[in-house]
């Protein structure tokens, strides 16, 4: 038996709670899931939100979850300005953790966050879902055959247009306590494939932008935008491999855009994530006459998407995403293989993107390590 507890419930804290009620469903494998305890930023909103969620606990105040003796891993799914304060208690307190994305607005509270993690012995992974992909692994499989020669180039784009409109409000996104802005809410997820697909980052030369510099407010006055809402950045890998990377949260069309592309010297490979079962391969072995690109289709053939559905062509979403992570947080957790990233791992994804934005500052290329 897992004791599961909850803190948050917004649009990620119901990604966690759905995956933890079909992880066992999905998989068969795992040990029975008992949804202990939500906590929120109040008492009313903890309770309706327990009830939809299936928790049998609810609490206005975190602590009570962390502190909580029937929990034995917390999700963690609030802004990122809070995960130092709240990861490093849950961990102390000896909970595995499951937190998202990015791990902290500082570089130096991110690093207190793995510090905490390497000593508490417990497991602690970040929600980088998108590595759990079959699409993304079987590219995965393709590179670690040889199936497009060596790696030469790779260039990756995401987008969303959720900050589009001119006119939309102000909100906690556009704060500089919340971080630097698409570079680490949104950069983060490319680089989490970077670093699963091709390893570390060895350099940077990054620009940012900010397209409308100031926002309404509920009040009705304007309020300066404190975070970068694009930025582009050149890459040097440590395997020699160079690249480019481009985020972007004001692009209009694009909704849910994670464009990969992977130039080698037999072949490319090119992956969109609005067409999330869906993969490009193009290989140099095929006759003239035939040469181009071909689709591969997710199926059952590429693990763990059969574990969802027993046919081709059907297609998983975000949600099974995250029910995969799951299981492969608890596969951690009962100390077997687990396809995850860390939080020694997730601090080498933070330490990039710090890289960039001191590139940015600097209008220089910088070393990731340096």
């Amino acid at each position: 038996m897992i004791g599961v507890g909850l803190i948050g419930s917004g649009f990620m804290g119901k990604c966690h709670a759905m995956a933890w009620n079909a992880v066992h469903l999905a998989f068969g494998d795992t040990p029975a899931i008992r949804l202990v305890h939500l906590g929120e930023a109040n008492a009313d909103l903890a309770e309706r939100r327990a009830g939809e969620f299936g928790f049998a606990k609810a609490s206005g105040d975190w602590r009570a979850v962390i502190a909580d003796p029937e929990i034995d891993v917390v999700s963690l799914t609030t802004p990122n300005q809070f995960h130092p304060e709240m990861a490093v208690a849950a961990l102390e307190t000896g909970k595995h953790l499951w937190c998202e994305k990015p791990m902290a607005p500082s570089f130096a509270e991110a690093q207190a966050m793995a510090d905490a993690a390497r000593k508490s012995g417990k497991v602690a992974v970040l929600g980088y879902n998108y590595i759990q992909s079959p699409a993304i692994r079987h590219i995965r499989t393709l590179l670690d055959e040889g199936v497009i020669g060596t790696v030469n180039h790779l260039r990756i784009e995401m987008d969303e247009d959720f900050m589009a409109d001119p006119d939309a409000p102000f909100f906690w996104k556009h704060e500089a306590a919340s971080g630097y802005g698409a570079l680490d809410d949104f950069a983060v997820h490319p680089l989490s494939l970077i670093q699963n697909l091709f390893g570390r980052v060895a350099s940077v030369m990054c620009d940012m932008a900010r397209p409308y510099p100031d926002r309404q407010t509920d009040s009705g006055s304007r309020r300066p935008v404190e975070t970068y809402d694009i930025a582009s950045s050149l890459i040097h890998l440590e395997n020699g491999v160079s690249g480019t990377l481009l985020v972007n949260r004001s692009a209009w069309g694009r909704k849910g855009r994670i464009a990969l592309q992977i130039f080698g010297s037999k072949g490319s490979i090119l992956f969109d994530q609005e067409r999330f079962n869906e993969v490009q391969l193009y290989v140099t072995s095929d006759r003239p006459t035939e040469q181009g690109y071909r689709t591969i289709l997710s199926g059952p053939p590429h693990e763990p998407y059969g574990r969802f559905i027993p046919a081709p062509g059907h297609g998983l979403g975000f949600n099974d995403l995250k029910t995969i992570e799951c299981h492969e947080l608890i596969a951690a957790i009962e100390g077997r293989p687990a396809n995850v990233i860390g939080f020694d791992e997730g601090l080498e994804i933070e330490r990039t993107v710090h890289a960039m934005a001191r590139s940015f500052e600097e209008r220089r290329w910088v070393e990731v390590r340096g």
